[in-house]
């Protein structure tokens, strides 16, 4: 089985990093290689410019963007590469990350960003491997048993509360 491709991990600024560590733990625990990187849309346009276009030669599959307040990182990148990008806007700022999730979510006709909730970096990295898994199997059982096991839980979960309740 061939290896999966890598996901890059991208974000404006360091001070992303905290909420973007949930995409890479995840990412790690499936396996999935990744990078993650600093690059702006504004201070270093030619990099992230530079690295969108060359991110499929260099063995990426998908690219996962985060940015705070105007976030135009995720739409920077998708201008630059028909790689599929997973927005993650961050909270914070005046608008405590409205602005960053409207200047991710509305891209223009033919450059799509896919765009998960504030702050939603675990779910870009599952978005992302669901992805990855169209073609590799191994990645694709690990989801079904992820799914699996959430389902688990619940039904735990479920029966419990209902004991409780009748036991009311």
């Amino acid at each position: 089985m061939e290896q999966s491709k890598k996901v890059a991990i991208l974000m404006g600024s360091d001070s992303d990093w905290p909420v973007l560590k949930a995409a890479a733990a995840q990412l790690k625990r499936w396996g999935i290689p990744f990078e993650a990187r600093v690059m702006s849309a504004h201070r270093t346009p030619d990099a992230a410019a530079k690295f969108a276009r060359e991110a499929a030669e260099n063995g990426f599959g998908v690219l996962i963007a985060a940015a705070g307040m105007a976030a135009h990182l995720a739409g920077a990148l998708a201008a630059n590469t028909t790689l599929p990008v997973i927005g993650v806007p961050v909270k914070g700022g005046a608008a405590d990350g409205l602005d960053a999730l409207l200047s991710t979510v509305q891209m223009p006709s033919g450059i799509p960003v896919a765009t998960v909730a504030l702050n939603g970096a675990k779910n870009a990295a599952v978005l992302a491997a669901q992805i990855l898994a169209l073609s590799d199997t191994r990645l694709a059982a690990l989801l079904r048993e992820d799914r699996a096991g959430m389902a688990k839980t619940l039904a735990e979960k479920d029966a419990a509360v209902r004991a409780e309740a009748a036991a009311l």
